[in-house]
């Protein structure tokens, strides 16, 4: 089954009369058709046996049917109350709409509202978030591809950033180069904000590129992906611009360490928690436990953030088809910052990297 007749299955199994996905990162999931409504009004309708149907402004309504999408698709102009046209669909369809599946971790109030105004007997027993995220745990083999070329722009522009390394240039200009370089060659979206960290910069692991030169004889950090139709890469690399101190090459050796090792261990039967024990295990053991200050990983796909979490406390046992990242991190305020992550796919017996990237420890030369 494709992703829609799953989500209708769903819908059918569990005894819902409708279900509305809301989030547009979802929508495209099921649909194709990619969108950012910004404040206009984009969903998905599904039921248990009547035909499905996309909901959009007026103005995006040809771009949907272009996309491949093979059901009714309608419109709605600024002027116009989107949910009264939404009834009036779905109540061609069915006079069932008592019980609601809704995306319980990304639907507005204000359209809950909405929809109670239409439908005043609903209820919404059917937690539609949970469902997806269950749903997207499995990558199918196509969805796999997709990644695979993501990964491979990744490391184009992990090269375009080691190429723009330069005393004098800014992080926010070597992420300015990346993105340049990136869209001269057809890749026109990121998938999150290109970080570059120089120096001690990189000792915050969730700051971003300022408007500082680079430092020379110190580590950079780069943690970069982009959207290969609808689906992302996402991926970090640690490099030395000059020669590091002992310090810095000694946490890069760790940091390294247990990347490789979690690499290694990752393969079909081992829990979540299992395998952020591995590399926190070497980090911790090697003195710099206190200074890797988050999960091991993240699930990745049509987000950069999916399910599974890769971390303490999660007993999930990892099968073929998930994809996830692997990132250990050492941050010691005033001394570096070092991260080394690629995002897998497991198979039957290990697992693939979407990046290739070398994470042997590159001295760049000063310019």
């Amino acid at each position: 089954m494709n992703h829609l007749q799953n989500l209708q299955k769903w819908v059918a199994d569990s005894g819902y009369d409708v279900a509305y996905i809301s989030n547009p990162t979802d929508i495209m999931y099921f649909t194709g058709f990619s969108s950012d409504p910004e404040e206009r009004v984009l969903a998905l309708f599904v039921f248990p046996e009547a035909e499905p149907f996309l909901f959009t402004p007026q103005l995006e309504v040809e771009a949907a049917k272009k996309a491949g999408w093979n059901h009714d698709v309608y419109g709605y102009l600024d002027h116009e109350d989107p949910f009264e046209i939404i009834a009036s669909h779905i109540k061609e369809r069915t006079q069932q709409t008592t019980k609601w599946a809704i995306e319980k971790a990304d639907l507005p109030y204000q359209r809950y509202e909405a929809v109670k105004k239409e439908f005043p007997d609903a209820i919404f027993p059917g937690n539609a978030s949970e469902f997806l995220d269950q749903l997207k745990l499995f990558k199918t083999p196509d969805e796999i591809e997709l990644m695979k070329e993501a990964g491979k722009q990744a490391d184009y522009a992990f090269q375009l950033g080691f190429d723009a390394l330069s005393t004098s240039r800014t992080e926010q200009q070597v992420v300015a180069e990346i993105e340049y370089g990136l869209m001269k060659k057809g890749v026109m979206h990121t998938s999150f904000d290109t970080i570059v960290q120089s120096g001690v910069n990189a000792a915050d692991p969730h700051g971003g590129p300022e408007k500082v030169n680079i430092q020379s004889n110190a580590l950079t950090l780069f943690d970069l992906g982009t959207v290969n139709k609808g689906y992302m890469s996402d991926a970090s690399r640690t490099v030395a611009f000059g020669e590091p101190t002992a310090k810095q090459k000694e946490i890069y050796d760790v940091c390294l360490q247990a990347q490789l090792a979690a690499m290694d261990a990752a393969k079909p039967g081992i829990t979540a928690a299992q395998l952020d024990g591995v590399a926190r295990k070497i980090i911790t053991d090697a003195g710099y436990g206190e200074y890797f200050i988050h999960r091991l990983g993240h699930g990745i796909g049509t987000s950069t953030h999916e399910f599974p979490s890769i971390m303490e406390g999660n007993d999930m046992v990892l099968k073929p088809g998930m994809c996830f990242s692997i990132e250990p991190g050492i941050y010691i305020q005033g001394v570096a910052g070092v991260r080394i992550e690629d995002c897998i796919y497991l198979t039957e017996n290990g697992n693939e990297p979407f990046t290739h990237t070398t994470k042997e420890l590159q001295v760049l030369p000063i310019k």
